[in-house]
């Protein structure tokens, strides 16, 4: 015999026999589904770890203007997988109805996205009538970077000035051979072993100048005469911030200003720093623009090549803000881990 009590109501011509099941142990439930605790606990801890990084990128360093320790800086160079983690973690929790979840993992996606989008989003130029210079930059990776693919790309794309880091004997000795001197005869090149050598290369006479602080990796600059116009070029080369964030920050400090007149300035090379950190928008804040950035191309990555990490953007050309961006293009070299930067710039007259 069943535990169920049966009633019956009756109301005019109408009989409505209600039932009470809450004793009925083959009753099958009714309602909404019991969520997944797991489920809930592992979006909420995902969505406060980017909310952490929310607040590490858009207040700790767009407002405090501060980078932090060397994880953090580390950490910075990501905005953009951080900004894509967002929306699929809001895609997830809207699939599992975790719907304030969802909300803010939306919200934090959009406020990190935000940094991002001038960076593809060209800008007008202003108004340069000088010449215009076209500018390589390449980490060599340790003097490994393929001498022959340098050479070709400076001759197939009439680079008129080349940036090199890393930049050893083996490697200046490589390039000759491969014809670097025949068509770029005029050079400031301090080449050295242990990622520490650089130089400059041009296809115009040129005069060296001391321009960058004092730096662990060399970092020479020159005015280079391009007709009846010069341009200071420096080639730059900070030291990692996992490594020694103090010195990292000092050295991005002591970058030259872009002067208000006289020769325009260009910095190009492997900053080791993205758009993301704050020692570098510094720099760009004493007068430069970058080349990626006026383009539409600055989420473009460079580095690294050969490796697992995630890819990032190092390597930058940043120009005088009196100049035009014509051009910017990242390219592939053998044998190093960054990718080239080139950039065509039209100088002020």
């Amino acid at each position: 015999m069943s535990g169920r009590v049966d009633a019956v109501t009756v109301t005019g011509d109408q009989t409505t026999a209600a039932t009470d099941v809450s004793n009925d142990p083959y009753a099958s439930s009714v309602g909404t589904k019991r969520r997944n605790p797991c489920v809930t606990v592992t979006l909420v801890a995902a969505v406060v770890g980017l909310a952490a990084y929310a607040v590490l990128r858009l207040f700790v360093s767009g407002v405090l203007d501060t980078d932090g320790n060397r994880y953090t800086a580390a950490a910075l160079a990501l905005n953009p997988y951080a900004a894509l983690t967002g929306a699929l973690l809001a895609a997830i929790a809207l699939l599992a109805r975790r719907w304030w979840t969802a909300a803010l993992a939306v919200a934090l996606s959009v406020a990190l996205a935000a940094t991002l989008m001038p960076r593809v989003l060209a800008d007008p130029q202003p108004a340069a009538s000088g010449p215009t210079i076209r500018v390589l930059a390449l980490n060599m990776y340790f003097g490994n970077a393929a001498a022959e693919d340098v050479v070709q790309l400076v001759r197939e794309r009439a680079i008129d000035v080349l940036a090199l880091l890393e930049l050893d004997p083996a490697a200046v000795s490589a390039l000759d051979t491969a014809g670097l001197d025949g068509v770029m005869p005029h050079r400031v090149f301090e080449p050295a072993g242990a990622a520490v050598g650089s130089g400059i290369a041009s296809r115009h006479p040129l005069r060296e100048l001391s321009l960058a602080g004092p730096s662990l990796l060399a970092q020479p600059s020159a005015r280079v005469r391009i007709g009846e116009t010069d341009v200071e070029v420096v080639a730059v080369h900070p030291v990692v911030p996992v490594s020694n964030v103090v010195k990292w920050r000092q050295e991005l400090r002591d970058m030259p200003a872009a002067p208000n007149d006289g020769p325009a300035r260009i910095l190009a090379g492997d900053f080791n720093a993205t758009l993301d950190h704050a020692a570098f928008r510094r720099v760009l804040d004493s007068g430069y623009v970058d080349a990626a950035e006026q383009t539409g191309a600055a989420l473009e990555t460079t580095w690294p090549r050969r490796r697992s990490a995630p890819p990032v953007t190092l390597d930058h050309v940043l120009v005088d803000a009196r100049a035009a961006v014509r051009d910017f293009e990242v390219i592939d070299v053998d044998g190093s881990d960054h990718s080239a930067v080139f950039a065509a710039v039209t100088l002020p007259s």
